[in-house]
C-alpha cells in the first residue's frame, strides 16, 4: 500500500475538511476524470482513485480508521475488521453515499441531463398553429371568419381524468404519486442511481380503478367544430390570433393548449402595404403635372383629396399623413404614399396637336429639356 497517495491529497483537501467539502470535491473530480467524459489514458485510474478516496473519507467510521492507521486500516486483516480491501473486486455501491448520480452523470447515460417525466398534477396541452389567408381589406377593417377545427375536447363526464368518479382515482402506491422511481444500474465504474417513469402508473402518479364509461378512460373525445374567430382591424401578415383551449389536449385533467392562427394577408390590386403605410400608383397626364391640380384618390378608408403641385415630375412621391392603416395595438394610423405615373396620350385630336405644336414653337430648341440634358452630360 506504500504507493497509494494520501486520500486527502487525492481530493485536494486538508484533514479538517467537512463532509460537504468532501462531497463537493468528489463531484468535481469524478466528473473531471469519468472515462465517458475524459478520454485520457489514465482517466479511468484517476477516477477509481477519486472514488476510493471518497468511499473512505465520506464514511465516518472508515475516516476515523484511516486517520489513525492510514491505508493499513484497509489491508487484509486490518484493524477495522472490514474483511479485506473493499476495492479489490470493483467499487462498493455504498461508496456513492447519498449522491444522486442521475443528477451528476445524467448527461452520460440519459442523453443530456436528467430526464423529465410527466408528473401527477394537471398539465396544459401543447399549442397548435394554423395558417389562414384573409383578404386585404378584411385585414384593414377587421372581420369574422369561421374555421373548422378538429381537437380533443375534455370528456364532459370525467373532465379529463379518465375515471368514472373522483373516488376511482388513487395515488400510486409504488411511486407515492411522484410518477417517478429510482433504479440502480451496475456499470464498470460502480452502481449508478437513475430516475425513470413509474412502470405501474406510467409516470402519472395515480391509478384509475374504474374507467370513465363515456370516454373509456381516455379523458377526452375527438370533436370537429366550427370556431368563429375575430380578425381585428389592422392585422398584418405574420401576426397571430390566439384561440384559447383549441390546441393539444391536456394531461391528467389539465386544460387544452391554445390554437394560434397565423395570418397571411392577400395582395391587393391597387394598394401595397408596408407596415402601417400604404403605397398607391396614380396615373396623371403631363398637363396635370405641369399645371398642377387637385384630385380625389382612393385610400383604404375611402377617398381623400390631394393637391398635385405645379411642375410635378414622373415617379415623384407625395405623402398624405395619417391616411394609412391604423395600428393594431395603438390605433395610430400610418401614411399614404402616392407615386405619380405620367401617362403620355397616344391618340390626339387635330386641335390638340395644333395646341401642342404651338407650345413647342414657343420653346427654344436650344433650351429644351433634352438639349439641356445633352449639354450637361456630354458637352462638359
Amino acid at each position: 500500500m506504500a504507493n497509494k497517495r494520501d486520500y486527502y491529497e487525492v481530493l485536494g483537501l486538508n484533514k479538517s475538511a467537512s463532509k460537504d467539502e468532501i462531497k463537493s470535491a468528489y463531484r468535481k473530480l469524478a466528473k473531471q476524470y469519468h472515462p465517458d467524459l475524459n478520454k485520457a489514458p489514465d482517466a479511468a485510474e484517476k477516477f477509481k482513485e477519486v472514488q476510493e478516496a471518497y468511499d473512505v473519507l465520506y464514511d465516518d467510521n472508515k475516516r476515523r480508521a484511516y486517520d489513525q492507521f492510514g491505508h493499513a486500516a484497509f489491508e487484509q486483516g486490518g484493524s477495522t475488521g472490514g474483511g479485506g480491501n473493499p476495492f479489490g473486486a470493483g467499487f462498493s455501491s455504498a461508496g456513492f453515499g447519498d449522491i444522486d448520480l442521475g443528477d451528476l452523470f445524467g448527461s452520460i447515460f440519459g442523453g443530456g441531463g436528467r430526464r423529465q417525466y410527466q408528473q401527477s398534477g394537471p398539465a396544459k396541452g401543447q399549442d397548435n398553429v394554423m395558417r389562414v389567408r384573409v383578404k386585404f381589406m378584411d385585414a384593414i377593417n377587421g372581420t369574422k371568419i369561421v374555421l373548422p377545427v378538429t381537437y380533443d375536447e375534455p370528456c364532459s363526464h370525467c373532465h379529463g381524468t379518465g375515471a368514472e368518479s373522483p373516488s376511482d382515482i388513487t395515488t400510486c402506491p409504488h411511486c407515492g404519486g411522484s410518477g417517478t422511481v429510482y433504479q440502480q444500474r451496475q456499470t464498470p465504474f460502480g452502481v449508478f442511481r437513475q430516475e425513470g417513469p413509474c412502470p405501474h402508473c406510467g409516470g402519472r402518479g395515480r391509478i384509475v380503478r374504474q374507467r370513465c364509461h363515456q370516454c373509456n378512460g381516455e379523458g377526452y373525445t375527438r370533436v370537429r367544430k366550427d370556431v368563429e374567430v375575430n380578425v381585428p382591424a389592422g392585422i398584418n401578415s405574420g401576426q397571430q390570433i390566439r384561440v384559447t383551449g383549441k390546441g393539444g389536449r391536456g394531461y391528467n385533467g389539465g386544460p387544452n393548449g391554445d390554437l394560434y392562427i397565423d395570418i397571411v394577408v392577400a395582395d391587393h390590386d391597387v394598394f401595397v402595404r408596408d407596415g402601417n403605410d400604404i403605397h398607391i400608383e396614380v396615373p396623371l397626364s403631363f398637363v396635370d403635372c405641369a399645371l398642377g391640380t387637385t384630385i380625389d384618390i382612393p385610400t383604404v378608408y375611402g377617398e381623400a383629396s390631394i393637391k398635385i403641385p405645379e411642375g410635378t415630375q414622373p415617379d415623384q412621391i407625395l405623402k398624405l399623413k395619417d391616411r394609412g392603416v391604423k395600428d393594431l395595438r395603438t390605433g395610430k394610423p400610418g401614411n399614404l404614399y402616392v407615386h405619380i405615373k405620367v401617362k403620355t396620350p397616344t391618340k390626339l385630336t387635330k386641335s390638340q396637336k395644333d395646341l401642342l405644336a404651338a407650345f413647342a414653337a414657343q420653346t427654344d430648341k436650344k433650351e429644351s429639356i433634352f438639349a439641356k440634358w445633352k449639354k450637361e452630360r456630354f458637352n462638359k
